[in-house]
Order: C-alpha cells, then sequence, then structure tokens
C-alpha cells in the first residue's frame, strides 16, 4: 500500500508555491507502506484525569510533539497556541517543528508506529488523508468536538465552527481531521477598475457573456486562469453545475454514482465554459501560465476576471497595485430554475490538523486543537494573515481588507447555502482526471459532450475497483 501525496493540494497550493523558487513544485512518490498491516492504535499512552478544566483528561505533564506546515501562513499562530498550552501546563515540555515536507518527513514516523501528537497536514507533499484513515492511522477527533470550547462559554467545540468544517475531515462517520482554515472560491475582479470603467459584476451568466463582449471591446481580456492548473478554472465550472443541480448533483459525483457526470448541470455548465473559450473570452496564451504569472497579469489589468479561492489576496500581497482592490464574487447563475441561488457558494476547511491514533499524547494533542481553534487565536490568525478561519466569528469587529472582507461577505450572504464537493479529497486520481478534462475543454481540444463523456469513464472505473475504499455522503 503507496501513501501517495494527493494529487491536488487545493488551497494549499498557495502556501506551497509561495515558499518554492519556482511556480511548479515537483513532489516526489511516497513509496514506503503506512502501516505494517495492523489498524491496533497503540497510542494515547499518556492519559490524565478528566476534570472541568481538564476535559481531555491531559497528562500535565506529558511532552508535546507538534509538527506544522510552514507555508504562507508561517508557523507564529500554532507557536502562539503552543504557548497557551505550556501556560495551562507548565510542566509539559512543547516540541514545535515546523515544516515544508510535511509527507516526507511524517511517513516513516507513521511506519514506523511512533508519530508525533499533532500533524499539520499540509503542502503538495502531505500524506494522502484517504490512505491515513484506511489504514488505522488517524485518530477520531469526536471527543475534542463534544468538549467545551476553549473561550466560548457554553458552546462546545464543534458548534463555534464554520458550516461543512466538521464534514470536510470526516471519513466513514469518523471525524478525523479538522481544518483551520476556510476556503471559499469564486471569481475576483478589481473593484476600482471595474467602478472606473462603469463594469457591474454580472449575477446571471448571460449578463457575464454581455459584460465579456464590452469588456473585449475596450480592448481587455474578459478573463485569464492559471492555465497550468486547470483546477483553478473547473472550480467555478463545478460550482455552476452545483447551482443548476442542488445538492443532489454533488451527492451523486461524490457517491460515484452510474451516469453522475452526465448530469444535465454538469453538462450545462461546460457548455458554459466552452462557450467562454470559444468566444475567445479567454486571454490568449493562458493555458502556459502559472498561477502566479496569470495573477500577475490580471493585477496588471490585462484581464478583467480570474477564477480563485480565497487565499488569492494573501498571495497577491506585493505584486497587486496599490488602491487595486481586489473583491470576490460568487459564480453567476446559469439559468432561472438553478436549484441554488446566486449567493451559494463553495467552500470548505484547509489547512488540515490530525492526532495520529499512535500518538503517545493524544488527549495533549487534542487539547492543542481546542487552545489552536479558540476564538482568540483564530482571530489573532485573521488579523495575521488576512485569511478567513475555520471559527465562526473570528473577524467580527476587525476592519478587513477589501478581498477578505469581500469573502465575508459572501458567506454571509451564502448562509446555509454553501456547498463542496468531497471526491477530490476521497479520490485524488478522480480530481485529476475532472481537472486534466476541463483543461481540454477551455481550450476548444474537446466538447462539453466529450468532457463529460471522459470523466464518467474515470468515474466508473475508480468505481469498479475493489482496492480503493469509498466513501457515501
Amino acid at each position: 500500500m503507496n501513501l501517495e501525496p494527493q494529487l491536488r493540494p487545493y488551497p494549499t497550493r498557495r502556501t506551497v508555491l509561495k515558499t518554492a523558487a519556482t511556480a511548479a513544485l515537483a513532489v516526489p512518490l511516497l513509496s514506503a507502506c503506512v502501516t505494517s498491516g495492523t489498524k491496533d492504535s497503540g497510542g494515547g499512552t499518556e492519559q490524565g484525569e478528566k476534570t472541568t478544566d481538564n476535559p481531555l483528561g491531559v497528562k500535565t505533564d506529558a511532552p508535546l510533539e507538534v509538527v506544522v506546515f510552514k507555508g504562507g501562513y508561517g508557523d507564529d499562530y500554532a507557536i502562539k497556541a503552543e504557548t497557551q498550552y505550556t501556560q495551562h501546563y507548565p510542566k509539559a515540555k512543547v516540541d514545535h517543528k515546523g515544516l515544508q515536507k510535511v509527507g516526507e518527513a511524517m511517513q516513516p514516523r507513521f511506519v514506523a508506529g511512533n508519530p508525533p501528537d499533532v500533524v499539520d497536514n499540509t503542502g503538495a507533499g502531505r500524506l494522502d488523508i484517504a490512505t491515513l484513515v484506511s489504514a488505522g492511522q488517524a485518530g477520531d477527533l469526536t471527543d475534542l468536538l463534544d468538549a467545551p470550547a476553549f473561550d466560548v462559554p457554553g458552546k462546545k467545540v464543534r458548534e463555534t465552527l464554520l458550516p461543512g468544517v466538521v464534514d470536510d475531515g470526516t471519513f466513514g462517520g469518523s471525524t478525523v481531521a479538522l481544518n483551520f482554515t476556510y476556503t471559499v472560491w469564486g471569481v475576483w475582479f478589481s473593484k476600482p477598475f471595474f467602478e472606473a470603467k462603469g463594469w457591474t459584476y454580472p449575477k446571471t451568466w448571460a449578463e457575464m457573456l454581455a459584460l465579456c463582449e464590452t469588456i473585449k471591446k475596450a480592448g481587455v481580456a474578459p478573463w485569464t486562469y492559471q492555465g497550468k492548473y486547470p483546477e483553478y478554472i473547473n472550480d467555478p465550472l463545478l460550482s455552476m453545475a452545483a447551482k443548476v443541480g442542488g445538492k443532489d448533483l454533488i451527492k451523486a459525483v461524490d457517491n460515484l454514482e452510474p451516469g453522475a457526470w452526465k448530469q444535465d448541470g454538469l453538462v450545462q455548465a461546460a457548455t458554459a465554459f466552452a462557450e467562454l473559450a470559444g468566444k475567445n473570452y479567454l486571454m490568449s496564451g493562458s493555458e502556459a501560465l502559472s498561477h502566479t504569472e496569470a495573477q500577475a497579469a490580471w493585477c496588471q489589468k490585462k484581464a478583467a476576471f480570474i477564477p480563485c479561492g480565497s487565499w488569492l489576496e494573501s498571495e497577491q500581497k506585493g505584486v497587486a497595485p496599490a488602491g487595486f482592490d481586489m473583491v470576490m464574487g460568487a459564480v453567476p447563475a446559469l439559468t432561472a430554475s438553478d436549484k441554488q441561488p446566486v449567493a451559494a457558494v463553495q467552500a470548505a476547511s484547509s489547512e488540515s490538523f490530525l492526532v495520529p491514533s499512535k500518538a503517545k499524547n493524544q488527549a495533549g494533542g487534542k487539547e492543542y486543537l481546542r487552545m489552536l481553534f479558540s476564538k482568540a487565536s483564530a482571530t489573532e490568525f485573521a488579523k495575521a494573515n488576512s485569511t478567513l478561519p475555520a471559527v465562526a466569528g473570528a473577524t467580527d469587529g476587525l476592519t478587513l481588507s477589501s478581498g477578505l472582507g469581500s469573502v465575508r461577505d459572501a458567506v454571509v450572504a451564502a448562509g446555509d447555502n454553501t456547498f463542496t464537493y468531497r471526491f477530490r479529497t476521497w479520490y485524488a486520481p478522480l480530481a485529476k482526471a475532472v481537472d486534466d478534462a476541463t483543461g481540454e475543454l477551455v481550450n476548444k481540444r474537446i466538447s462539453p459532450a466529450d468532457w463529460s463523456t471522459r470523466i464518467q469513464k474515470a468515474a466508473d472505473a475508480l468505481a469498479k475497483d475493489a482496492t480503493v475504499t469509498k466513501y457515501t455522503r
């Protein structure tokens, strides 16, 4: 059994590539087996008495080892939580490691059965969470979620998290990961640029196409995208499909149901983005651009729109000119009968923290996460990183930048109408097949029907593969 890196580092592409010397980071295939074959946890040997002040039963003098991905967010936020931990448990020694290649460093330790107590399993080389779960290497976090929130009286930890955060870390009914940041996907533009031109962000796809024609006539490319990574433009396509077909469409896709990728909503969304390409509304040469190159061109106002997740503003610090004031809009509605409102947004949590099942100090690891996911900790993170944390209310009362403010507003406007696909996390090969097909679609090499057929074939093959653990929602 190979422990492969996830092929789609999704929002964490930002953190890895921001610190890499090149725009594309080659991730070596990790080849060792995750486990010797047993699923017995063998962990949690350090355990103390559970009390009101110590709800998880931390052994107060037990050492705690924390491994954090040191990417675009750095690791100061994690260190602050460690300081909080030592203030509460002064006899405990905390061993902190800030790493770039978490998977490469941690895989041998998981194999040997001596993992750290907490792992921030993030970055392009991170361990495949589905494989860890299948091997019984990721500890269940239910007792943490049901513990009292660290600084929100009267609430459990689970009750302080934004919609979907618990589900994002749940596999087969067991929550094994807790994600610290909250990512929202949409279409970005410069608010002052649009105001100066008299352009209004469209609410429908028909309005989008009409505006694209106006933008094109003004000598600006309507859209660009991060062509070397077609998942970026795949995100608004799948968001549009989810709005058309609703959450039943998403469920069918994630559950590998027969014909799921043939659903009208998906074919219609693919047709819409094929039209975007067919009318030459994509900036010439976008296919060859890395994420940094495409985003730089957009910041230079060579293109009006760019699809991206909510990390974009943080990533473009030092690149976007003064007064650019980028904001994110929800993907426009495709039809008048869409099953989800135009304000609905694709949102999911990331920056994934685990407490390994074989960790010696599981109670300490969970207590550390209780402190990390406190409202005060999340607020400080938001201030430092212009990024929305996964803790509800963390940005209340803060003066936010244009980008982060628009993301927060989008989440508020969406309310319960946030959604996400799970197939990316569950089945990395299918995610790659989808992204590759979308890259071909928007470069006019395959039709929407071919796109649908090609992906359905990959999904069917995966569904029939008995060696792959299947998940449902």
